[in-house]
């Protein structure tokens, strides 16, 4: 019975006063306890956590990830572990389905929905990518986080391939890469050092390449991040595994970027070939499309976008690309073609759906415009 078990929180922090006392208020009515992992702050963090009632631990910081929240694992006497950042934080309508799991006998693993917002703070709703993610695992069964950076738990060396996992119907956000954050913690070269450092161990893990990449995209060091995300993917064929469709978004998002259209495509299908419900990719082959002045052929794609819609969270997913996003693309292939009422169409769908799209406001603007 769920009113017999118990949910603990584990987290780890370092100089999060900005966030912590939100994220821990989002979940401290639901929890069981709460424990923390302080691995050097010198703020007022530690007295945060404490006042709100959470266990706090200190840990010597080693430029491991995984062992600091393992060391808080084997403090957690709940049943259940529900894993959080500090700059995450819960939506308060959701929090108390957390618990749905506890009643669980068949069922060692829970998703949620992560809202990981980019862009400037404060946030823009519609800013954000989306995935189902592992937040909340069955403790003492020998689930642990490896990696040293972009910690992952060792799902498959628990429960294998076995299909032991739900998903909640719980929002988190999270806040941690928004532009104003990642530079006061200098995130970027943080990463780097820690991802450099794996890069020099034997038989290193190929996203190791792709969260370089992923680092160097972010910095807008596109053409430096684009060597990284092609030696991830072959690091994966190497050994005989399909490459995670997250490394094929962000190829061809640095493709897109640096408007590499003709070496982007046809290639991109072969990509879509392996993940046709995955809408980014979609998405990205209409913005190649646009690129290539392909007009017609983009808009069927950007349909095609919006039959898929952006609701399969197993792939990392740019809100708005069965959608908003969608819609502005194909008003820009409509105003190309010079068809001025399906662009306004188009404009004011995207509107509807992102009431303050500033791209599409100021197409509308031009349309109206008699010099347009």
């Amino acid at each position: 019975m769920e009113e017999n078990k118990r949910l603990s929180l584990c987290m780890i922090v370092r100089n999060e006063e900005t966030f912590i006392r939100k994220s821990l208020n989002s979940v401290k009515d639901v929890v069981d306890e709460m424990i923390i992992v302080d691995t050097g702050s010198t703020d007022d963090t530690v007295k945060i956590c404490k006042s709100l009632g959470a266990t706090v631990l200190h840990y010597d910081w080693e430029n491991n990830f995984a062992a600091a929240r393992n060391y808080g694992l084997e403090s957690a006497k709940g049943d259940w572990i529900l894993w959080l950042d500090a700059d995450e934080e819960v939506e308060k309508e959701d929090a108390a389905k957390l618990r749905d799991v506890l009643s669980e006998t068949k069922i060692h693993i829970g998703d949620i929905q992560l809202i990981n917002y980019y862009g400037s703070y404060p946030t823009h709703p519609d800013h954000a990518f989306l995935i189902n993610h592992h937040r909340l695992f069955r403790n003492h069964m020998g689930f642990r986080f490896k990696n040293r950076i972009h910690e992952q738990l060792n799902v498959q060396e628990v429960i294998g391939d076995v299909d032991h996992c739900v998903t909640l119907p719980v929002r988190v956000y999270h806040y941690g890469y928004l532009d104003n954050i990642t530079r006061q913690k200098d995130k970027h070269k943080r990463n780097t050092y820690i991802l450099e450092m794996m890069k020099q161990e034997d038989n290193r893990d190929p996203w190791i390449d792709y969260h370089l990449a992923s680092e160097y995209y972010r910095e807008q060091e596109h053409t430096k991040a684009f060597p990284y995300i092609n030696e991830a993917i072959l690091k994966f064929i190497h050994k005989q595994q399909t490459p995670p469709s997250l490394l094929y978004k962000l190829k061809y998002e640095i493709l897109v970027t640096l408007k590499y259209f003709d070496g982007a495509w046809p290639a991109i299908d072969k990509a879509i070939a392996l993940y046709p419900d995955y809408v980014d990719l979609q998405f990205y082959k209409g913005l190649i499309f646009l690129g290539k002045e392909k007009y017609k052929e983009a808009i069927e794609v950007f349909q095609h976008c919006l039959t898929l819609g952006e609701n399969n969270l197993h792939h990392l997913t740019l809100k708005g690309v069965g959608s908003f996003q969608a819609w502005f693309h194909i008003g820009q292939c409509y105003k190309k073609l010079n068809q001025r009422e399906e662009a306004t169409l188009a404009f004011e769908t995207c509107l509807q759906l992102s009431h303050h799209h500033e791209l599409a406001m100021k197409e509308l603007e031009k349309i109206k415009n008699p010099f347009y």
